[in-house]
């Protein structure tokens, strides 16, 4: 049975994981394996994750608006490209077993410390897509979308790779697209987890309670506020988790 505190851990990391992801990327390396010590099988964990993803990235949009940092027009026509992508992807996850899950869960992670530990160039323009742009660029958020789909863990890092860029966009604007995009593709992809019965509602909505304030203050914040400290934090725990994951603990 699930105690009381851990519940209300479930909730911090929520927290936690709404702020890094509108920042940057790589929450859900904290929430879906906490999901999984909850004792929820790998494509239960990761459908009810998306319950989380849906909420926080709802509130993050608002957030940007509430800014004035919005370009909607421009995030749709982006998100549309990645619902194939993530209708693909969601489908596959729940094919394969949950012990090839949580390996391939393990390997992503260790990929999301090394892309954390890799020099970032900032770019401080903010553009339109050209025609030059267009196939690249649909065909980046069509393989986002396949990997949002598929586990979500560290797709912040590949939309920010592919806006940041091919689209030469400012780091506020790459986030405001971003939760945008992912609000969207998250739809149809909790539908196939729902429609298969891979989600658990309760533990889900503590989740998304955590990440939704995560989120919105997570839009209020500088991209460069506080990030080292949260990168740190995120890699160890993403190292214990990795290794737990591996069965390095037993």
């Amino acid at each position: 049975m699930v105690e009381i505190f851990q519940l209300i851990l479930l909730f911090i990391f929520g927290i936690i994981a709404g702020i890094i992801n509108v920042n940057a990327g790589g929450g859900s390396t904290l929430t879906l394996p906490m999901l999984l010590f909850l004792g929820l099988d790998g494509a239960v964990a990761n459908g009810t994750n998306r319950i989380a993803i849906l909420f926080q990235n709802t509130s993050a949009v608002l957030s940007f608006k509430n800014q004035n940092h919005s370009q909607f027009k421009l995030s749709f026509k982006l998100a549309l490209f990645t619902l194939p992508g993530a209708i693909l992807g969601a489908y596959s996850a729940i094919r394969i077993s949950n012990d090839l899950f949580e390996k391939i869960l393990a390997v992503i992670m260790i990929g999301v410390i090394v892309t954390m530990l890799l020099p970032k160039k900032s770019v401080e323009t903010v553009s339109e897509l050209t025609k030059k742009q267009n196939f690249y660029v649909y065909l980046a958020m069509f393989g986002v979308g396949f990997y949002g789909g598929f586990i979500q863990v560290g797709v912040g890092f590949l939309l920010m790779a592919s806006l940041h860029y091919l689209m030469k966009q400012s780091l506020v604007f790459v986030n405001m697209h971003k939760v945008f995009i992912v609000l969207i593709y998250t739809i149809p992809a909790l539908l196939i987890f729902i429609l298969s019965n891979n989600v658990n509602w309760g533990f889900g909505f503590i989740l998304a309670a955590g990440n939704m304030i995560g989120a919105w203050w997570g839009a209020k914040f500088s991209v460069k506020g506080g990030d080292k400290v949260i990168k740190i934090i995120l890699i160890i725990a993403i190292s214990i988790m990795s290794l737990k994951l591996f069965g390095a603990f037993g």
